[in-house]
């Protein structure tokens, strides 16, 4: 790719639509003449996802009071004609598709533009327009052809993203490094009110998110931010949520408090919530139309492949997992943990991901993810184990059937990226934690926080390592993830700031692992 600078990206050429890519009229169409709208209308930024061979999401939305209390941006009543175009340089000078799409009052004036007939492995630039305003240009991307081996991808990921909690400078740090492809793995905004960890530095906008209108207001409020904005136009996204998007800690139909007493407490409450949550998701996300929500289901887990480099499988561990037990934290020989019956993902998300085991041809399968995936017992004795409720050591029997099921496909490597927990391990993986003879069998790699808990310690040292030998690395910084795949090799630095609670901090590698191709198992660089 290109070496085209974030500012470049940045400054040049300052409804749902499935679009086959062919030139057009001029980007200052009539159609889009809306005089009406007489101040920016895109506030909230621009946006790319869903890379394919031939085309991706193109989003915006509308606002021109990003934080207004009904949730749609102080926009007029009325739908908004939306001109776009895509080109192949950064000036918008070669265009090769333009079209215009309505942003309608019904989905908060967001915009989803599907690209079709695009070349593979290419990069793309693209912009929005309505009235006299133009949109930044945003630079994103095309997968290889599925039958193509490119000779390398560059991939960051991140996670937990507290507006209360700092400055989203990590996101700009990221941008600055200019990665070909993001993956977030949830809690992109944060449903509460008060802070309980640490002081805040911002305060959220509105209650704690329950209704349609407090949901689109806090997406609205994150996607104002100039962070955040530059880190969604460097590259496409593939996002997964994880539980602030919706409640803390809910499960399937459950929220996080159940009493039958409170009205906002009962089940036919939290359903209404949770399509609350997911129509406002999807307004604010650069997803595909089968990613619309229906009624209070969503389907989010998907595959996307890179060629024949690797496939990320993108999961949901919160809609379809059972409830957790004893309560959502950590519990001591909690054997029910162990049942087999117990799932994180459901049948049908399990089966799926089964398939694509069963199917890839891929260098590397990677797992897109949201809580910790490997077992990370607190308790040193053997026969106490003090375990976490809401990852998988909760849904033991579920992971072993996930890891047992790509080793039985001969998966080449297997990688499992996660987020959730606001510090960053590196982790070997196994089918049995408890045998020491068990062989590793893939590799975890977690990433910190953007700003949940605040600035953090800076420690590198956890002592439940000392008898969790297959955890390799543990940090508490806020940051990110990078990531260079390779057919030989994928290499994860381990990018930190030292504070986010002021804004500007620089950002270092900590640390840096290596996962040689057909090696199982984390090597420190």
């Amino acid at each position: 790719m290109d070496n085209i600078s974030r500012r470049s990206v940045l400054s040049a050429g300052l409804g749902v639509g499935l679009v086959v890519a062919v030139p057009g009229a001029a980007f200052a169409t009539s159609v889009a003449d809306d005089a009406g709208i007489r101040t920016d209308p895109f506030l909230l930024g621009i946006a790319s996802g869903e890379p394919w061979p031939d085309g991706f999401v193109i989003w915006t939305r509308l606002a021109l009071d990003p934080v207004a209390e009904d949730g749609l941006g102080g926009m007029p009543s009325r739908n908004v004609a939306v001109a776009w175009e895509v080109a192949e340089d950064a000036n918008m000078r070669t265009v090769v598709a333009r079209g215009v799409e309505q942003a309608r009052i019904e989905t908060a004036h967001s915009v989803h533009v599907e690209l079709r007939g695009l070349r593979p492995g290419r990069e793309y630039y693209y912009r929005f327009r309505t009235g006299r305003h133009v949109s930044a240009v945003g630079r994103t991307l095309t997968s290889p052809a599925l039958h193509e081996t490119p000779s390398s991808l560059a991939m960051a990921f991140a996670s937990c993203a507290n507006y209360e909690h700092g400055y989203f400078t990590a996101y700009s740090r990221l941008a600055q490094d200019h990665p070909d492809l993001v993956l977030h793995l949830g809690d992109y905004m944060y449903e509460s009110k008060n802070v309980i960890n640490s002081g805040k530095t911002r305060d959220h906008q509105g209650p704690e998110t329950s209704l349609l209108q407090g949901y689109r207001q806090r997406h609205a409020q994150y996607k104002s931010d100039s962070d955040l904005q530059a880190a969604h136009a460097i590259a496409p996204w593939l996002v997964v949520w994880d539980d602030h998007e919706v409640d803390n800690n809910w499960a399937d139909e459950i929220p996080e408090n159940q009493d039958p007493k409170q009205l906002n407490d009962t089940a036919e409450h939290f359903r209404l919530r949770r399509a609350a949550a997911f129509q406002a998701y999807y307004e604010n996300m650069p997803l595909r139309a089968s990613s619309v929500p229906a009624g209070f289901d969503m389907k989010i887990y998907r595959t996307i492949q890179w060629g024949q480099l690797a496939n990320f499988h993108m999961m949901d561990t919160r809609q379809y997992r059972d409830d957790q037990l004893a309560g959502d934290g950590w519990k001591k020989n909690v054997t029910e943990r162990l049942a087999e019956d117990r799932t994180i993902t459901g049948a049908e998300q399990e089966k799926w991901l089964l398939e694509g085991f069963k199917n890839s041809t891929q260098r590397w399968d990677i797992l897109g993810q949201q809580v910790f995936f490997a077992e990370k017992d607190r308790n040193v004795a053997p026969e106490i184990d003090d375990v976490s409720m809401d990852g998988w050591d909760g849904y033991a029997s579920s992971r072993r059937r996930i890891t047992q099921g790509w080793v039985d496909a001969n998966v080449r490597n297997a990688v499992v990226l996660t987020g959730d927990v606001h510090r960053n391990w590196a982790n070997d993986v196994k089918v049995d934690y408890r045998d020491p003879a068990s062989p590793v069998v893939g590799s975890e790699l977690v990433c910190t926080s953007i700003t949940s808990t605040g600035d953090g310690t800076g420690s590198t040292a956890d002592p439940v390592m000392a008898w969790n030998p297959h955890l390799k690395f543990y940090n508490d910084n806020r940051g990110y993830v990078n990531t260079k795949i390779t057919k030989d090799a994928l290499t994860a630095d381990f990018r930190t700031l030292d504070y986010v609670t002021t804004p500007g901090a620089p950002v270092s590698t900590k640390a840096s692992f290596v996962i040689q191709d057909g090696i199982r198992g984390l090597q420190a660089q």
